[in-house]
This record gives structure tokens, sequence and C-alpha cells, in this order.
């Protein structure tokens, strides 16, 4: 069974940083792209970044400069490290994935989801 894992959530005060993970397990024949979600209460689930196969990255305006996203692909992981975060930041992140695995007729996979908590 392909699961996504994350890790690396928690509290922090603003100007501080966190490093998100997310590990894929399972069967996995191949990587397309894997990237990162957030929701805050009472909003939109929205993307933060997305890294492809290839290397390249895209990220929300609200997050460009601030955080770097970066996989490696010999242990399926991706990572977000997130630098000079702001209570607007505080959110449920979840880690997507879209893969091609054993299953024909799924391709798309989500984590469980991480708390990031920025406030004084």
């Amino acid at each position: 069974q392909v699961q996504l894992v994350e890790s690396g959530g928690g509290l922090v005060q603003p100007g501080g940083s966190l490093r998100l993970s997310c590990a894929a397990s399972g069967t996995i024949f191949a990587i397309n792209a894997m990237g990162w979600y957030r929701q805050a209460p009472g909003t939109q689930r929205e993307l933060v970044a997305v890294i492809e196969s290839g290397g390249m990255t895209n990220y929300a305006d609200s997050v460009k400069g601030r955080f770097t996203i970066s996989g490696d692909n010999a242990r399926n992981t991706v990572s977000l490290q997130m630098n000079s975060l702001k209570p607007e930041d505080t959110a449920v992140y979840y880690c997507n994935a879209d893969l091609s695995t054993p299953d024909p007729e799924r391709y798309e996979y989500w984590g469980q989801g991480t708390q990031v908590t920025v406030s004084s």
C-alpha cells in the first residue's frame, strides 16, 4: 500500500524556521511530482510548493523567497524548508504526490497532514 507520511510540524515563533519532510513508501514505479498544500481553518486548501521529476519548482506568491522545496528521489522524499515564518503561515500542511504505482486507476496520493503553528 502506498503511503505518504509527513513530519516536522510544530510550534514556532514568528521569524523562525521549520523543515517539513514527506516520505513516500510502498510500490512506486516513478515519482512524477511531489508538493505541499496547506489549509487554515475556514479557508480553502491551497498549493504551497511543488517539485516535478525534472526539478522544476513552483511556489505560491505568499511564500516565494521564504520557502524552498527539494526532493530526494533515492529516498522517495520531499522537504519544505520554511524560513521567516509568519502567523499567516499557520495551517495544516499536506504532502501531495503524483505517483506511478501498480494501481492503474490511481495516481494522486495525500499525506495525513502536519500542523504548523506560528505564534508568539
